[in-house]
């Protein structure tokens, strides 16, 4: 029985075991994380770099990008040292 004045609000959170992506810790006892995923083409190398800068001032933790050919795969390696 909570004893909160909003019950309703209340979060419980199930046990679960902590990971690490990068260096941002994921479940266990860490803090919740912001996870965002851009919706660039990621050949688009500086359209997608932009747009992981504005998730990241936004506060976004983990921004994912796609992947599903092998120009992006390759486009992907010009984009990650400049993030």
């Amino acid at each position: 029985m909570s004893n909160s004045i909003r019950p309703w609000r209340d979060i419980y959170r199930r046990e679960s075991r902590k990971i690490w992506v990068g260096n941002v810790p994921v479940g266990g006892d860490a803090p919740i994380t912001v996870q965002s995923m851009t919706n660039t083409d990621a050949e688009d190398v500086d359209g997608t770099v932009e747009q992981i800068r504005r998730l990241e001032e936004a506060g976004c933790d983990i921004v994912r990008v796609s992947c599903p050919s092998e120009e992006s795969t390759q486009a992907l390696a010009k984009i990650v040292p400049q993030v």
